[in-house]
């Protein structure tokens, strides 16, 4: 009986042209009894109730792919064939060392935070201060977070200043603190850069091309959380980034250390 009303509903619905596309036998032999003005209504109301929310998930769908990601788990890239350009890219470290890390991180990821103040700063003092390798920076911030954008940006902006790294660590420093605490404008004002420069950066669209370059990389790579570390060699030149090891997560110095060690015992690649 369900199935016939929803036939009743649907010839009133469209009409004639249903009528057109079936058969007359079978015309003639459907004859559900009419339903009342209501129970149309009703049927009326869950076939575009349906219709409103297939549109929401093609419309969700088509968001994904212009953003270059999916929400579904993808599968992460051999490490041997992640080859990445990172001309011109800020680093820590010295320029000669041909071992590195690049980082992919959230300014908004506690995580991230925890890697930044009990992690990196054994790597710092044993990997980059001793000149051993370069440290690398991407932005990956959390899709549909204004905030971790905001602080991405703010990044690069104290970046045309020459303050990048510093504004980094204090991102992360200060992620649990009162709001106030947080504000790009007063976190630029403890680093001394020059306000008005910083403002101008952060009100314009600046740098978030770039980032969403650095989020879709990361997405075709199948690197969906924060921190991620791709761990390897750059070439002669400084401008190419040959992977060895994908690392996801960094809540322990070893799951880095023994990668970079093995590296940096290697004989060089001609």
């Amino acid at each position: 009986m369900k199935f016939r009303s929803l036939v009743a509903a649907l010839f009133v619905v469209f009409g004639s042209f249903i009528l057109r596309t079936l058969p007359a036998a079978e015309v003639e032999a459907e004859k559900p009894p009419s339903p009342s003005s209501a129970e149309l209504q009703k049927q009326i109301d869950q076939l575009l109730e349906g219709q409103l929310q297939m549109r929401k998930e093609l419309q969700d769908i088509k968001a994904l792919l212009r953003e270059g990601r999916s929400d579904v788990a993808t599968k992460p890239s051999p490490p041997n064939s992640i080859r990445l350009n990172v001309r011109g890219e800020p680093f820590r470290g010295d320029a000669r060392a041909r071992v590195a890390i690049v980082e992919y991180s959230d300014f908004d990821c506690s995580f991230c935070a925890k890697y930044a103040a009990e992690i990196y700063p054994l790597i710092d003092r044993d990997f980059i201060k001793t000149n051993r390798i370069k440290y690398f920076f991407r932005d990956l911030p959390a899709p549909g977070v204004p905030v971790s954008l905001l602080k991405a940006r703010a990044a690069r902006c104290a970046g045309e200043q020459e303050r990048f790294w510093e504004m980094h660590d204090l991102l992360f420093s200060t992620q649990s603190a009162p709001s106030a605490d947080q504000e790009p404008a007063s976190l630029a004002k403890s680093l001394g850069l020059d306000l008005e420069k910083f403002n101008v950066c952060l009100s314009s669209d600046r740098y978030m091309e770039a980032i969403q370059r650095s989020s879709t990389g990361a997405a075709r790579m199948g690197i969906a959380g924060t921190p991620a570390f791709l761990i390897g060699t750059v070439s002669e030149d400084g401008n190419f980034f040959q992977a060895a090891k994908l690392q996801l997560g960094g809540e322990k110095l070893e799951d880095l250390k023994g990668v970079l060690d093995e590296l940096l015992a290697a004989p060089p690649v001609n």
